[in-house]
Order: structure tokens, then C-alpha cells, then sequence
């Protein structure tokens, strides 16, 4: 049929050739073609289309090259988290001081002026209150801060480039080449990360994201990192390399959680979870000017709000039974000294000790009440002083007054490390549990999620502590 009306075109064509003219009917050809380019000239736009399109491959040439593409990577993300903890500190410190500086003596004042027993006021403002403000003081500045700039990357398109980076190592160690977008969303919050793997499709690989997720450190334990790192680390340089070789430490043990992201992909994918790596088609998305707007209502609501709720309902209880443990007493010792003697012993083989312990089961709904826990539980058991009472968590403005307190309960540069090394590697906070049941609907692989980073931390700071001592 087509064939039918091709011939008849030529043939038309010939015969209006015969009738007006080879000359003219050429003529009158070039005019029909002059007019149709001149219609296309003036109806169809395209400003600066291959300029942007140029510009576009010249960034990804640098971006995606083997030569720079990675440590470009690192530096903006290093730049991302370092803008998150710096600025944090302002708005986290303002928080601070309303929260417990102010709003908590007004409501022992409060209290007091009711006439409630102390054990309810206790309970009430020195337990539930004061995780509940802890966590919103330190967990919401760092969250604020980081999802937007996060999500301006994505906006940017900056991060399906990380992707194509990583999709090589992740495709080596068995994983998806997307569990580099949910592993770096896990910087900022593991349970946002969690709920981030919904871009990967295949169910195998998205399950190894879920449970690798934990081991990007998040808000809440880079404040850890970093004091601890400044405390003890520093202190074995001279003071003008402290703050580097602090840095150093805390960058390291950030890649050392990438180094074990990979290593639990491939074991996972080589045993539980076996499975040919599923390909995937990455269509590099033009550069374009971020939604300013859009990304800041969308990464406070739809990111930020959300998971610091949760964080809220887990906390709360966990500040109450903080209260509790440290009031209600067996014998001469309340239930907390109770636990951290027995713990001490378990703790030494892994350069810990019972405080840590304790203090990292009480705080499993939120890793922001860690420090002060430990402070707290420090300052109940060796009777030094410091603090506003039992079951009160407190943190100090002086990283030399915190480090004080923690020598003062024993704490040495082998703690230190395997503290650092048991942020890292321990079980995920109580919302990204949740988070992860939630996403999986299955309590098999909520409970593997949850206990394996433990295992693995451990293992690992047992192995510290035994090779530490043999050439202490």
C-alpha cells in the first residue's frame, strides 16, 4: 500500500513535470522548501538549547569523570554536613537554652507552686520532659538544615550523578547503584533513608538497603563522634593539630561506615539474600535551578516534621524509664548502679564499660540523649559532682569540663575509640526500627536489621580492645 503511494507521488510529480517544465517545476520545488525552512525558522524555538546542552556535558565530564568524580563526591558532601553541624549549633544552643534553661525551672516551679510529690514532678519534667527537649534541641537544627540541602542537590540534579558514580562499587558488592542516594539520604536520618529506598524497585536489593542503612552515620550520632574525637583524639596531638587529627578520626570512622555498608551488601547478597544484580537505565537529568520554595516546605514537612515526631513518641518513654531507673533503688543502689555494675565486667573485654552499655539500651529510642545519658550515669555512680540530680540528663557547654567527668569515671583513649567505633556500629534508634517494619512488613528482617549492626560492633571493638591491650 505504502509502495502504491509512493509510486503515485512520482508519478504526479513527472507528470507536473511534463506539463509546466523541468526548469520551472524545479523552481517551483526550491520555493515550496525555502518556505517551509523559513516557517520552521520563526515557529520553532530553541534558545541556546545546544549552548545548555554543551554546558551540561562539560559539568558531566568533571562530575562523572574516574579522575574527579569522587573526590568532588566527598567534597560536597563533606561540605553538606559540615554547613549541617556548624550551622546546627546556633539554632541547637538557642533550643537548648529555652527548653532546659528556662522552660524546665519554670515547670519545677510550677510543680512545686501545685504542691505535685517529687516522684511525679520527677517523673514528669526531670524524665519525659527533658528527653522529649533534648531531642527536639539537638535532633531538629541538623535535620532543618540538612534535607533541604539535600533535597536542593536533587533538585540541582547533582545526585543521580552520585549514583552513576557508585553504581559500579554497589553493583560489585551485590547492591543496587540507587543505595547510594538512600545511603547518603542516611547521613542526615537513617529512618529517612529507610523510607528512601523506595526508589529502588527490586525487592532483594531494596531490603539490602534497608538493613546496610544504619551503618551512614546520622544527626544524631556526629555530635558524638565529634566531642568524644575532640576530647580524646586532639588530646594525643599537639594542640595545633588537635583539631585535624579530631576531623581526621571523625571522617574516618564515616568512611569506615561506607567500608561496612559494602561489606554487608556482599555478604548478604552472596548468602540470606542472593541474587543476580538487577540493571537499571540511569538517564542523567538536565542542571537546572533548584525550587528554593518547594524544597524548604516540602523537606520540613514532609521529612524533617515527620521523623522528628516519631523520634518524640520513642523518646518519651525512654526518658521516663531513664527517671525511673535512676530513683528506684534496690537495696543501697538504684536499679541503674544496679546494671552498670554488672555490665562493667562485659564491658571491659570491649574496651567499654557498664555507663556506655546502659547508657546505649536506655537510649535506643533516640541517639541524641547518648552523651547526656552517660553523663548523667556517670555523676550517679562515681558521686563527683555535677548535674541537677538523679535521672536528670545534662550535657556541658566545655568539652574539657565533659572530658573531666569521663576521666573522672574511668574513661581512657581505648574507651574513646571503641565508643566512636560503637556509634557507629550499633542497633538503629527506635524510629528507623519502626521505620523499618513499617517499610518491610516483616519482623524477621526488622529483627536482622536491628540486632546484626550490634553483632558486628562487638566483634569489631572486642577486637580493638584485645589488639590495643596486647601492645598497650
Amino acid at each position: 500500500m505504502k509502495q502504491k503511494n509512493i509510486d503515485n507521488i512520482i508519478a504526479l510529480s513527472n507528470d507536473l513535470r511534463w506539463q509546466i517544465g523541468d526548469e520551472f517545476h524545479d523552481n517551483l520545488a526550491e520555493g515550496i522548501y525555502a518556505d517551509a525552512a523559513e516557517i520552521v525558522k520563526v515557529s520553532v524555538h530553541k534558545p541556546n538549547g545546544d549552548n545548555r546542552l554543551r554546558l551540561d556535558a562539560k559539568i558531566d565530564k568533571i562530575i562523572t569523570s574516574k579522575t574527579w568524580g569522587f573526590p568532588l563526591m566527598f567534597l560536597i558532601l563533606a561540605v553538606v554536613l559540615w554547613l549541617t553541624i556548624v550551622g546546627a549549633n546556633y539554632p541547637s544552643s538557642m533550643l537548648a537554652e529555652l527548653l532546659l534553661n528556662t522552660i524546665h525551672p519554670a515547670l519545677k516551679g510550677y510543680a512545686s507552686a501545685l504542691g505535685l510529690p517529687w516522684w511525679l514532678d520527677g517523673f514528669l519534667i526531670d524524665g519525659v520532659y527533658m528527653a522529649v527537649a533534648w531531642v527536639i534541641a539537638v535532633m531538629l537544627p541538623p535535620m532543618a538544615i540538612f534535607f533541604p540541602l539535600f533535597t536542593l542537590l536533587e533538585d540541582f540534579g547533582y545526585l543521580p550523578r552520585v549514583a552513576f558514580n557508585l553504581d559500579h562499587l554497589f553493583k560489585l558488592s551485590g547492591a543496587h547503584g540507587k543505595q547510594a542516594l538512600t545511603m547518603s539520604m542516611g547521613f542526615g536520618c537513617n529512618a529517612a533513608g529507610v523510607v528512601a529506598t523506595r526508589i529502588i524497585d527490586s525487592p532483594r536489593e531494596r531490603l539490602i538497603a534497608i538493613i546496610t542503612n544504619n551503618f551512614s552515620l546520622c544527626n544524631g550520632r556526629w555530635p558524638t563522634q565529634i566531642l568524644i574525637a575532640t576530647i580524646f583524639i586532639g588530646a594525643t596531638v599537639p594542640a595545633s593539630f588537635a583539631g585535624i587529627a579530631s576531623l581526621g578520626a571523625v571522617i574516618g570512622v564515616a568512611i569506615l561506615g561506607i567500608c561496612f555498608m559494602f561489606l554487608t551488601s556482599w555478604a548478604l547478597s552472596k548468602t540470606v539474600l542472593k541474587g543476580e544484580v538487577s540493571t537499571f537505565n540511569l538517564e542523567l537529568p538536565p542542571y537546572r535551578p533548584p525550587r528554593f520554595w518547594k524544597t524548604i516546605y516540602t523537606s520540613i514537612i514532609d521529612r524533617t516534621l515527620i521523623v522528628l515526631w516519631r523520634a518524640i513518641v520513642f523518646a518519651a518513654p525512654a526518658g521516663a524509664v531513664i527517671w525511673l531507673i535512676s530513683n528506684i533503688h534496690i537495696g543501697d543502689l538504684s536499679i541503674a548502679a544496679w546494671m552498670i555494675d554488672s555490665f562493667d565486667g562485659f564491658g571491659f573485654l570491649f574496651g567499654l564499660n557498664g555507663v556506655i552499655l546502659v547508657a546505649y539500651i536506655v537510649a535506643i529510642p533516640a541517639n541524641e540523649i547518648v552523651i547526656p545519658t552517660i553523663l548523667m550515669l556517670t555523676v550517679l555512680v562515681t558521686g563527683i559532682s555535677g548535674g541537677a540530680g538523679a535521672g536528670v540528663m545534662f550535657e556541658l557547654d566545655s568539652a574539657n569540663a565533659t572530658g573531666e567527668i569521663l576521666r573522672a569515671g574511668g574513661w581512657t583513649l581505648l574507651t574513646a575509640v571503641n565508643l566512636m567505633l560503637f556509634s557507629l556500629l550499633h542497633n538503629p534508634c527506635s524510629t528507623t526500627i519502626y521505620t523499618i517494619y513499617k517499610e518491610t512488613k516483616s519482623v524477621r528482617w526488622t529483627v536482622v536489621a536491628s540486632i546484626l549492626p550490634v553483632i558486628m560492633g562487638f566483634v569489631v571493638t572486642f577486637l580493638v580492645a584485645q589488639v590495643w591491650r596486647l601492645f598497650a
